[in-house]
């Protein structure tokens, strides 16, 4: 872990921490107790990384046959239905930031970094609209193996890559989260602009266009900066 946090805080301009550090509780927490082996075997021989941008799939159906889903289920969501899927990519940008009701855990098939940002820094643009600077956010920087949960309250978006060869992460949320919503109800609520699909609030950097005529909120304010590698 040291050489690789080393060498992208040597590359950047800004902190780069690691998930062990204590500024991190207010963002989540690292996971112990539970064994993701069997998942993260099935990510390195099964899934893909793609030759450009990011592949997510919510739900896997043979990942969420190991014993372990139960587990995290009653233990970490009580009881809550969940969904095990994963996010494999080359992203090295910003883009935008999401949050959930409901925590988000994350597992590293491989090292990368995550900027990471509070719903409380969230304001009301003049489109009333929640909008969210990206000045406030960190980088913390997830080895290889660890698994973290992101709590509800906390912006996050696509992992960053700390290589050429991209990375891959695992993805567990309560079911349904990041499919299309059924329908949009009409309610005055500035985080009712922000929502993008089911369970899933998203604010987006104007540059984004993809996302933005897909119906995203360009609500990401300032610079959509590139982390680096080397």
């Amino acid at each position: 872990m040291g050489d690789t946090l080393a060498k992208v805080n040597m590359a950047n301009d800004l902190r780069i921490l690691p998930v062990a550090d204590t500024e991190f509780k207010s963002y989540g927490r690292v996971l112990t107790g539970y064994n993701f082996d069997n998942l993260i075997n099935y990510m390195k021989g099964n899934t893909e990384i793609p030759a450009e941008g990011n592949i997510y799939v919510p739900s896997v159906a043979h990942m969420e046959t190991d014993p372990v889903t139960t587990t995290v289920k009653n233990a970490l969501y009580g009881g809550m239905d969940i969904q095990i899927g994963y996010c494999n990519g080359r992203n090295k940008t910003y883009n935008g930031f999401e949050y959930h009701k409901g925590s988000e855990i994350n597992i590293a098939v491989t090292d990368f970094m995550l900027v990471l940002g509070h719903t409380w820094d969230m304001k009301v643009d003049n489109n009333d609209a929640l909008s969210y600077h990206a000045d406030k956010a960190q980088v913390f920087y997830v080895p290889q193996g660890c698994a973290i949960e992101l709590f509800q309250t906390t912006l996050h978006f696509s992992p960053c890559t700390v290589s050429d060869d991209g990375f891959k992460a695992v993805v567990i949320l309560p079911r349904g989260t990041n499919t299309p919503l059924p329908e949009r109800e009409v309610v005055d609520d500035p985080e009712k602009k922000i929502l993008f699909m089911r369970n899933k609030w998203l604010v987006v950097h104007p540059e984004q266009k993809g996302l933005v005529d897909q119906g995203a909120y360009p609500g990401m304010i300032g610079e959509n900066k590139e982390l680096k590698y080397y």
